[in-house]
């Protein structure tokens, strides 16, 4: 199997360096970059598998540099952000960041998430059955499962629950929720905290052992890829 191709583009060269050296590390293929306009050369030039962003580069901004990206190119991203960064990183993932990972991170988060963005790329299919773990959905049929008891959801959970389930691992910014569903600009956040709220009482229902839709404070939600 070939490595896959990882670029780093972040300017702090401590950061990088461990970054490349942890990737090396593990068998996959480094490429890096201290500035945004160099790592948009080299991403023309290697065709990476993914993307490692920091928000913060001495030249062109990390959103700048998302925006060229996603004017092409739909490889995945993972931005690299400091703590205070929170609007910045909510731009981010409006603008089709696929995930993010907050300064300082462990090595065993950052090959995790690696890991995952990498599988859900490669497994984006067109497939019309959905699935995660014993959660499964027909959104054709307009039918969910889990544990073979049929989840009945209302128009606005069903879209919910289809749209986490074609994102899974992926985390998604209030916003990018809200358009998706409603089909519009919306703003109001805590109604969406309340059918998020209600499905996930529809999903513990039938399963209490898992917890498939995580809360990223001050950014949106993520459905966690249930194994097995």
């Amino acid at each position: 199997m070939s490595k896959h191709t990882i670029l780093v583009i972040e300017d702090d060269v401590k950061v990088r360096k461990f970054i490349v050296s942890t990737l090396e590390y593990n068998d996959y293929h480094v490429i890096e970059s201290g500035t945004g306009q160099h790592g948009i050369t080299l991403m023309n030039a290697n065709n990476p598998d993914l993307i490692l962003l920091d928000l913060g580069l001495p030249d062109l901004d990390g959103i700048e540099v998302i925006k060229v990206i996603r004017s092409y190119l739909n490889i995945p991203i993972i931005i690299l952000s400091a703590r205070t960064e929170d609007n910045d990183k909510v731009v981010a993932l409006d603008l089709g960041a696929d995930d993010y990972l907050t300064k300082p991170f462990s090595v065993d988060e950052l090959l995790a998430r690696l890991r995952a963005n990498l599988r859900r790329s490669q497994n984006q299919s067109s497939e019309q059955v959905l699935s995660n773990g014993k959660l499964v959905m027909d959104p054709s049929l307009g039918v969910a499962w889990l544990n073979q008891q049929e989840l009945h959801l209302t128009p606005i959970e069903f879209k919910l629950l289809e749209l986490f389930m074609m994102n899974q691992d992926k985390v998604l910014s209030y916003n990018t929720i809200l358009k998706a569903v409603w089909g519009y600009y919306s703003d109001n956040i805590p109604a969406l905290r309340v059918f998020v709220t209600t499905l996930r009482r529809k999903l513990e229902k039938y399963d209490e052992d898992h917890n498939y839709i995580q809360t990223h404070v001050g950014v949106g939600y993520r459905m966690i890829k249930i194994e097995g």
